[in-house]
């Protein structure tokens, strides 16, 4: 049974597994929105053998749905280690893979698969095209593909997609059309979040609903991807990719990192993004700020915790809102339709004479 808000969330990667966790405990009608550029690993070496839609942030987010015994959830997160043949795939990888190309859509194997999994909520492509990601980097080089950007130690000026004119999923497009809310992230700012909002048609739809927009910053900033970036530094690059505005409110971690966490991250490149209210607060974005951390799991995002701020905001602030801007869109266009007749009137009638 459908219960509780609507919400959209939209990214890519473990980031955005990690949020649905929390959130399916609070409402069934939620829908994930998952970027399609992954070219690496498992589903790299699918979507080149087999043509298909890379799978793996699809499957994640599957799994993270699934309200089923925790031993099917083991065999679909299962990756081959020792088989030569299968060394590197995932297991859920493979099933969704197999259920194409039984049924000869990508669309019905995700269906099929959400059955087997019983899960709260769906799953959908941001797009069915074969898309590949580019980025142009600091020094103006370009590179191709997700797996290069994410290795490369250069920032990064903006991404792109190719082709650029890709079709959205009707699925994704009637989701955000009736969403409560939206919300963006965490995951990888460039790789896994804006790839989704580089699908023209996705990104007019969430530009024009009257939904309240959150995004969800991440704890930790990339080497090269977003390296010194600022929480407004992440929402700058959202804007700059899709339009000023998108996003209603910003959700940012306030917890101390353990030390031996930071040294370590430290060693890869990856420091706390940096609050800077002032900033956030001159680009019209409400901060948010919490204890977000999970405890005992590395530096990630606390998927209870995180649930637990978001679906009260929405269902406050967000419920209202979106009534009064809908309510404001039916006047308008009432007033447009009413509007050739009044100004026929004689001007005795309209003076109410």
């Amino acid at each position: 049974m459908k219960k509780g808000p609507r919400i959209v969330v939209i990214g890519g990667g473990t980031g955005l597994s990690v949020l649905l966790r929390g959130l399916k405990e609070y409402t069934s009608n939620l829908t994930a929105i998952v970027s399609v550029t992954d070219d690496g690993g498992s589903s790299g070496k699918l979507r080149g053998e087999m043509g298909i839609i890379p799978p793996g942030d699809i499957r994640n987010c599957l799994v993270a749905l699934a309200d089923t015994e925790p031993a099917m959830e083991k065999l679909f997160s299962y990756r081959f280690k020792q088989c030569t043949e299968l060394s590197g795939h995932n297991l859920g990888n493979l099933l969704i893979a197999a259920m194409t190309d039984l049924t000869g859509s990508f669309e019905t194997a995700i269906d099929e698969v959400s059955k087997v999994l019983a899960i709260r909520g769906k799953v959908v492509p941001v797009s069915y095209d074969n898309l590949r990601l580019g980025a142009e980097l600091e020094d103006g080089s370009v590179v191709m593909g997700e797996s290069s950007i994410s290795r490369s130690t250069q920032r990064i000026r903006r991404v792109f997609l190719d082709p650029d004119n890709c079709q959205p999923s009707q699925q994704a497009l009637e989701a955000i059309a009736e969403a409560d809310a939206i919300i963006f992230g965490p995951g990888s700012l460039y790789t896994s979040v804006i790839p989704n909002l580089l699908v023209p048609e996705i990104s007019k739809a969430i530009k024009s609903s009257p939904a309240m927009k959150i995004y969800v910053c991440n704890v930790m900033t990339q080497a090269g991807e977003t390296k010194d970036y600022t929480a407004s530094d992440h929402l700058k690059a959202l804007f700059a990719h899709s339009a000023e505005g998108i996003v209603d409110y910003v959700i940012a971690n306030n917890q101390k990192v353990p030390p031996h966490y930071a040294n370590k991250y430290a060693a890869e490149g990856a420091y706390l993004v940096k609050v800077d209210r002032k900033r956030i607060a001159q680009m019209g974005v409400g901060l948010i700020q919490a204890s977000l951390i999970h405890e005992s799991i590395s530096i990630r995002h606390n998927s209870e915790k995180l649930a637990a701020l978001i679906v009260p905001l929405i269902t406050d602030k967000g419920m209202t809102g979106k009534k009064e801007a809908e309510k404001k869109t039916r006047l308008s266009r009432l007033l447009k339709r009413c509007w050739p007749v009044y100004r026929r009137l004689p001007q005795k009638i309209r003076k109410g004479g």
